[in-house]
């Protein structure tokens, strides 16, 4: 046990120095600039069994700030509970226009059917439109976020501006695994190392993404990703491989998901749909990642235990620093996410659930159930 605490503390070091500093949750997008000529930015929303948030949502797009041409294209994707009539209520206002998704075509996502439907209208709708603003039904704006991320993009030259949303992180559950979550994707997708043009790093949050128009067009459009089921870090990768710098950081008070985080099983079916295609489908990489997650995370605090149990010393002192060395790692996140810093040592409990919810991803996708998402299965693997 006293090697595996050992390699625990080496690895949460090389993490500290070596991840692009991904745990200092550093990157935000601050204050706009001033522009001489505020570019055209059409909005598309793909909306599916939304009539619990689709109100409130666009009537915060209706609050923006955006001093340029701004427009709104929401695709009802199906939706069986009134979410197109409560949307329809709303349109006319401030350029918002509601259209229905054509029958899903094979080989799509339903997201990106209805974003595909979107960006063809768009075309029609705002064809002088220098940016295209994908955005989800779920996701509160604030009235000076647009401005804000036209502002950087403009300044920076940046193909895809992105904002990871503030999740809802209420109830035991939610400030369980929410900042876990949040620390997991920094941890996979080093938003410094997304954010240097050099690297070859790329990621995005779905929630929030401000497209240069030239640039989704430089790689085939929506279409280029249509079988994506994690859409928006393909895209940021396709993005920022054809030549045009992307830029990814976290919310400060920009956008919010309404989604609620209370019960385990929304948190679950959220990560579950898409863990196992994380891995490439690949069960020597479950075991591989499964192994790896319980020696990073587990193997401090089981080491520190053992060595109380048994009066070990030195397994006692390595586990203590490797538990210490993930708490302080956390604790930037945890602070984030508003807890109290006696939360970043929990961190080994949020991590046996994401393990669990990891094979349970792999359970689904052999039973054929990969990738379900509002009534929907797709192909997956």
């Amino acid at each position: 046990m006293l090697v595996l605490a050992l390699l625990s503390v080496l690895i949460w070091l090389g993490l500290l120095f070596f991840r692009g500093g991904f745990w200092c949750a550093d990157q935000r997008l601050g204050q706009a600039g001033t522009l001489a000529d505020w570019p055209g930015v059409i909005a598309i929303i793909p909306a599916r069994d939304e009539a619990e948030t689709i109100g409130a949502v666009l009537e915060a797009h209706q609050r923006s700030a955006y001093p340029g041409d701004f427009s709104i294209i929401l695709v009802d994707d199906g939706s069986t509970d009134g979410t197109g009539a409560i949307a329809r209520r709303i349109q006319g206002l401030r350029q918002v226009s509601v259209i229905d998704a054509p029958e899903l075509e094979p080989g799509w996502t339903g997201k990106l059917w209805a974003l595909q439907t979107g960006e063809t209208a768009a075309r029609d709708a705002a064809p002088g439109a220098r940016y295209v603003l994908l955005t989800d039904a779920d996701i509160l704006h604030a009235p000076g976020t647009l401005t804000a991320l036209v502002a950087k993009a403009e300044a920076e030259r940046l193909g895809l501006v992105s904002l990871m949303a503030e999740l809802d992180s209420r109830g035991i559950w939610g400030r369980l695994l929410i900042p876990a979550f949040v620390f997991f994707f920094q941890k996979l997708y080093p938003f410094a190392l997304v954010n240097a043009p050099e690297s070859k790093v790329a990621g995005a949050a779905g929630g929030c993404m401000l497209l240069r128009r030239e640039a989704l067009e430089a790689i085939g459009g929506i279409q280029s990703i249509r079988g994506a089921l994690i859409d928006d870090c393909t895209l940021g990768a396709k993005i920022k491989a054809a030549g045009h710098p992307v830029w990814l950081g976290l919310s400060a008070g920009e956008v919010r998901s309404m989604r609620d985080n209370r019960a385990l099983g929304s948190i679950w079916t959220m990560v579950a749909r898409t863990a196992f295609t994380q891995l490439g489908y690949s069960p020597w990489l479950l075991v591989g990642s499964t192994l790896g997650m319980a020696l990073v995370y587990l193997a401090g605090p089981v080491g520190l235990v053992q060595g109380l149990v048994q009066g070990d010393a030195a397994l006692v002192s390595t586990g203590a620093a490797a538990w210490a060395l993930m708490a302080f790692a956390y604790a930037p996140t945890v602070r984030l996410y508003g807890l109290m810093p006696v939360a970043a040592l929990f961190l080994p409990v949020a991590a046996v659930f994401y393990m669990a919810m990891t094979l349970d991803s792999a359970r689904r996708h052999w039973r054929g159930q990969g990738g379900a998402w509002k009534g929907r299965v797709y192909p997956t693997g």
